[in-house]
């Protein structure tokens, strides 16, 4: 259950704000001024604040300074309550940290819906998002549904294209977030010898092409299609608009893409120091993970040629250890599809 901290120097406010949010299944502690507010806040960690501007003591400016200093607090959703809002006093309280204002008189709906959206928000602030396009897909999902990012992919265009057609090129100006409906696409850059090497993968639910958005560069890959592909085409402004609407939602999205590089470039030492074996075990069941949902025995429906670009090796070289796998039981080869046996074992080749 969360708890929740109200602060009011106003009995009657105080007590009745306590029994609405109870009734709302809340766990409700209260204050009746800023300085015992700032006490129990420190002590007990409250999921969220609700709090007072105008009090006696210490006003609620002076609580959410305070609690914005302290690591302990820093971070727990802030609603202020107040009898009116001028410009000045809205902005004061943003740039200070506070997440929302409700004015006095407030419909009960109206507080039960802020509060319960800024616990979601906090929730999906403080889930742990793998550092990669799935991550940023598994994040943008969990923002769409609790309504912290309104982008409606039925209101964009659609593009179907068919295999081997480009999405978009090395260089060129982002236009669009890419969302991938159906089919595989795969991200790749050109070496100086003009080999291929593929940068990353994507299946139906993925977003892509967000890096460049963010970052307003050009492209630093070529993303190309697979499988027949149907992409919705969402507009840069709608995406930059919903992304930095939210400064916190903003952060979330950047930690995210510095794992992400992060990530990229421990795969690139590991192409420049493991074995041939080991970064061929490594991909396999990176693309297994990548396209396919179950954990099972589903096969790998990817072309030799692109395994190995993913690989970083040539396609003579990586037919040779897969019959290396094959022999040692680690895979199975049927009709050309590759399905793995023991994805431990392969995981954790010693050479």
């Amino acid at each position: 259950m969360k708890r929740i901290l109200i602060i009011d120097d106003h009995n009657e406010i105080r007590e009745n704000i306590a029994e609405i949010l109870s009734l709302g299944g809340y766990d409700t502690f209260t204050a009746e001024n800023g300085k015992r507010g700032v006490e129990l806040a420190l002590a007990e960690k409250p999921d969220l604040i609700v709090c007072d501007i105008m009090m006696p003591e210490l006003d609620g400016y002076g609580v959410l300074h305070l609690l914005r200093k302290n690591p302990g607090t820093e971070h727990i959703p802030f609603i202020f309550l107040t009898a009116k809002v001028d410009r000045s006093d809205f902005r004061k309280g943003m740039e200070m940290g506070a997440d929302d204002f409700i004015t006095k008189p407030f419909d009960d709906i109206e507080l039960l819906n802020a509060i319960e959206i800024r616990l979601k928000k906090q929730d999906i602030l403080q889930q742990k998002y793998a550092g990669d396009d799935k991550g940023v897909s598994e994040l943008m999902k969990d923002l769409k549904q609790s309504g912290l990012i309104s982008l409606d992919l039925e209101q964009y265009d659609t593009e179907l294209l068919a295999r081997r057609q480009q999405v978009y090129s090395e260089g060129k100006r982002p236009k669009y977030l890419y969302y991938l409906k159906s089919g595989k696409v795969k991200s790749y850059k050109m070496n100086e010898d003009g080999k291929e090497y593929i940068t990353n993968l994507y299946s139906p639910g993925d977003y892509f092409g967000y890096l460049a958005l963010l970052e307003n560069t050009t492209y630093e890959d070529t993303a190309e299609v697979l499988e027949d592909a149907e992409l919705v085409l969402i507009s840069k402004d709608d995406f930059l608009q919903a992304v930095y609407q939210d400064l916190t939602i903003a952060s979330k999205f950047i930690k995210l893409i510095t794992r992400d590089v992060k990530e990229k470039e421990e795969r690139l030492l590991h192409l420049a120091y493991d074995s041939l074996r080991k970064r061929v075990a490594k991909a396999l069941i990176d693309i297994h993970n990548k396209f396919n949902k179950d954990t099972g025995g589903s096969p790998i429906d990817i072309s030799r040629e692109d395994i190995a670009q993913y690989v970083g090796t040539a396609t003579e070289s990586l037919i040779r250890t897969l019959s290396d796998f094959k022999s040692e039981k680690l895979v199975e080869i049927k009709e050309g599809k590759i399905r793995i046996i023991d994805p431990a074992k392969l995981g954790n080749l010693l050479y």
